[in-house]
């Protein structure tokens, strides 16, 4: 009797897992939703799993070493800052991640977290609805057109959002050593280091991957080198931000205020001092979600683990290393 393929969820928060269960059916594989919250029941629950998929677990080298049958790992999204990637490769193990399925998505909720935070939006209406109606309480507010957004990093997400804010009269500059001249110059926006996009920047937007390179990029000494009017906008990574240099900046008025998707800790910690300042808009990690982006994001990353499982290399394969490995 041929062995039944075992697909272990590690943790999801979707109402449905319909789109994993009908390609699993396709390959005979037996599906099995998990909600692991602690490393040792990550261990329990993948041992002899054939395939994972993850969203928000945290699949280290231990759960790795731990796995006896595991072909691949799947995360539903961009980042894969949550999978140990060099040990699974160590251990000829696919990571395959979904890049593509709410690129917009994301790109709009980062206007939108700009042009809220920009015009004091939540803070106005919570004043109204406290019954207090006075816009000098929002003082002081500027134009838009000529200001200067950064945008730290130049891949698809920010290309769209520096296009999306073109037409508001921005000016975009962007950091991003990877990315070549002639890219910059389709979506007119000129190319500066790091110094200069902290320096000379208005709002400052984040678009590159978590890596240790990249963690707490922006701390006390980035903090410093900004204008005192600068707001701060974070749809990537939370870690990307030291939170306590940002507290710190925020309430001694070194940065004129902040709009995030992301924590470092997430759900985020109550006890966070930005949860209780006028100028930080919070949202709960939900750029990336519309209807039409999660179905994408479930269907993709199904039929990716339908083909690594069924003999064929992933669509978005992060690790090429291992196919010399695969049998």
């Amino acid at each position: 009797m041929d062995k039944v393929l075992k697909v272990v969820v590690t943790d999801y928060e979707y109402e449905s897992l319909q789109a994993e269960q009908e390609a699993m059916d396709k390959i005979g594989a037996c599906l099995i939703p998990c909600q692991c919250r602690s490393e040792e029941e990550l261990m329990e629950k993948t041992a002899d799993a054939d395939g994972i998929f993850v969203q928000y677990a945290y699949i280290s080298r231990r759960v790795i070493e731990n796995l006896k049958n595991c072909r691949v790992i799947v995360r539903y999204g961009i980042g894969i800052d949550c999978v140990d990637v060099e040990a699974a490769t160590q251990h000829g193990i696919m990571v395959a991640n979904v890049p593509d399925y709410g690129l917009q998505d994301v790109a709009d909720h980062t206007v939108a977290l700009l042009l809220t935070a920009a015009r004091k939006i939540t803070l106005l209406n919570q004043l109204v609805k406290n019954g207090i109606w006075d816009f000098n309480r929002a003082k002081p507010l500027y134009r838009l057109e000529g200001r200067m957004l950064g945008l730290m990093g130049f891949g698809t997400i920010a290309r769209m959002v520096a296009d999306r804010l073109k037409p508001f009269g921005l000016l975009v500059q962007a950091y991003d050593p990877w990315v070549s001249d002639e890219i910059l110059a389709q979506h007119g926006v000129r190319r500066v280091d790091f110094d200069t996009l902290l320096s000379a920047s208005d709002m400052i937007s984040l678009h590159i991957p978590l890596m240790n390179s990249t963690h707490h990029i922006l701390n006390k000494e980035a903090f410093s080198k900004m204008k005192k009017s600068v707001l701060l906008i974070n749809t990537a990574r939370g870690a990307l931000i030291d939170e306590d240099a940002l507290a710190a900046a925020l309430q001694s008025g070194l940065l004129a205020g902040a709009a995030l998707d992301v924590a470092a800790s997430e759900p985020i910690n109550p006890d966070n001092p930005l949860l209780g300042m006028d100028n930080v808009i919070i949202t709960p990690h939900v750029a990336w979600y519309t209807e039409e982006a999660q179905h994408s994001l479930q269907s993709i990353a199904a039929n990716d683990m339908a083909r690594a499982l069924g003999g064929q290399v992933p669509k978005n394969l992060l690790n090429p290393k291992v196919l010399p490995d695969i049998s």
